[in-house]
């Protein structure tokens, strides 16, 4: 039977808005004269749920809430819930960055964190220096990081710029530094929040490996990523957090259902918009996403059924031509087979004006599994996206059940055969 090596009970963490700390030397004093004569901190009676869609009436807002869950030795546990949900939060509590408001987190061995990125470098300090002091924040000795030196620094990539100070650094480099030094700590508890999101696909594919290098090996690891496929792939089981509360908790597929399935009480217009319009101008949206199977809406298809999309777009502003761009990625995120075609050549879609069209995939393209998704809009030269929405933006992972042995000639193939019709 597997031992317990993290458990939080009760724990909730509020913050006040506007403040620096939790608030004046009146607040303080407050609290101490409430706790001197025992009486519970009365500044945690009231405050608002975290939740960002609504005007609080307090200044005291409760960033977790009362965060019962244990983690077994060897579990991979995956964190999942949408952007100002508490994740982060939470897993600062766990890495002892700051303190929980109530509550406590038991902890039983070392615990190794990559929270943000160039959590611990300093800024004019080498990349060789870096490893040094990064890894003795972490509890590494000096024999132990000599020994382990050459091994981060080619699993990091950056053998050419290890002695050149990390301000010169892009984002993708700090990340794989601080990851590398992270990961070869050895550590019983690994915990790492979003930072992979910043690395190209091969080394988020190295990082996923090594993930699961360190599981395989009896170790624990808490993930936190938006990137859904990457969380199916890797993690046991899992916590959904919604608004600062624990919403569900256990087996990770049932926790990420539970998660697209709020999600999709959205419209495409507001689904992870921020992260989208990063990537595209928003002068055409997705407004609507629908797999069909047998008129139904389904994310699971058999291996000899085609697979049907049917897309609604509306134009945010006037724009001249329109292209579409679909892709499958496997487990590690990394595009195997994608296509595009031309939707509107010469003609302008006037702002307001909307389109329908069905994308359908021939059957026996997909062998059996789980695949994620990209979709995009651009214009006829796909040199301007419009918009985007991939399986990292709380969209399902598409699985395919197995029914033959039969392969189709297309499958794994590069280029990615479909049909479009414009309804």
């Amino acid at each position: 039977m597997s031992k317990i090596v993290l458990k939080a009970t009760n724990v909730s963490k509020q913050y006040r808005l506007g403040q620096l700390g939790m608030g004046t030397i009146s607040d303080d004093l407050n609290r101490w004269w409430h706790k001197a004569r025992g009486k519970e901190d009365p500044y945690l009676k009231v405050g608002d749920v975290n939740d960002k869609s609504v005007k609080g009436k307090s200044d005291y807002v409760w960033s977790l809430k009362d965060i019962n869950f244990e983690v077994k030795q060897g579990d991979v546990l995956g964190i999942i819930g949408k952007n100002g949900a508490g994740k982060s939060t939470l897993l600062k509590i766990l890495s002892q960055v700051t303190k929980a408001t109530t509550g406590q987190v038991k902890i039983r061995g070392r615990i190794a964190a990559l929270l943000e990125v160039g959590t611990g470098f300093h800024p004019d300090l080498s990349g060789r220096e870096n490893v040094f002091l990064n890894g003795a924040i972490l509890g590494m000795t000096k024999p132990e990081i000599l020994s382990k030196f050459d091994e981060i620094v080619d699993f990091s990539g950056i053998e050419k710029y290890i002695d050149t100070p990390v301000k010169r650094y892009s984002s993708g480099m700090m990340v794989r530094l601080g990851f590398a030094v992270a990961a070869h700590l050895d550590p019983e508890i690994l915990i790492v929040d979003e930072v992979l999101a910043v690395g190209d696909a091969e080394f988020q594919k190295k990082c996923l490996n090594k993930m699961k290098d360190v599981a395989g090996q009896g170790r624990t690891i808490l993930f936190v990523s938006h990137n859904i496929q990457a969380i199916s792939n890797l993690c046991t089981t899992g916590l959904l957090l919604n608004n600062g509360q624990i919403e569900t908790q256990g087996n990770i597929e049932d926790c990420i259902k539970k998660y697209v399935t709020n999600s999709r009480t959205e419209t495409l217009k507001t689904i992870g918009i921020e992260d989208r319009l990063k990537r595209g101008t928003g002068n055409i949206v997705f407004e609507e996403l629908k797999p069909v199977k047998n008129g139904e809406e389904s994310w699971e298809f058999n291996y000899d059924d085609e697979i049907t999309f049917q897309f609604k777009l509306i134009a945010g502003e006037n724009t001249k031509g329109l292209g579409f761009y679909l892709a499958v990625r496997n487990p590690f995120s990394e595009e195997i087979i994608s296509n595009f075609k031309t939707i509107i050549t010469e003609n302008t879609l006037n702002k307001g004006e909307r389109i329908s069209f069905t994308v359908a995939l021939p059957k026996k393209t997909l062998r059996t599994g789980q695949y994620g998704l990209y979709f995009a809009l651009a214009n006829n030269d796909f040199k301007i996206f419009y918009d985007v929405l991939d399986t990292n933006i709380n969209m399902p992972l598409l699985n395919i059940n197995p029914v033959s042995m039969d392969v189709h000639e297309n499958a794994g193939f590069a280029t990615l055969p479909f049909n479009l019709k414009i309804n």
